[in-house]
């Protein structure tokens, strides 16, 4: 599958420069299972959490750094692409509604 990263009106990816401003060490992880996605692998917990709760074929990378917990969402577009959405920092238990209006917001912009 082929990875993608949102990208705004503006041609910025605002994945891509917080992924770059992560740690060397979270970085190589992160990059290590984008690979097992882009060869086919499905990821489960603790790496990767479903959200089909919040829509169908979304899911969140699941990252812990000494700054706490990072999350990569991504959406599963049919067998072809996978679309890094959003990044951020997790700082509360539940994903905050902020973060999931923004993550529709770019579904709907993909």
């Amino acid at each position: 599958m082929k990875v993608k990263f949102f990208t705004t009106a503006r041609e910025r990816s605002p994945v891509e420069e917080f992924f770059q401003a992560l740690p060397k060490e979270t970085r190589l992880e992160i990059a290590d299972a984008i690979t097992l996605l882009e060869n086919g692998q499905k990821l489960a917990m603790p790496l990767s959490r479903n959200l089909a709760s919040i829509r169908p074929g979304l899911h969140e990378l699941r990252f812990r750094d000494k700054s706490g917990q990072v999350r990569m969402i991504y959406f599963l577009k049919g067998n072809d692409a996978i679309y890094f959405i959003h990044a951020f920092r997790k700082k509360a238990q539940h994903l905050p509604l902020k973060e999931i209006n923004l993550i529709l917001k770019r579904l709907r912009e993909i």
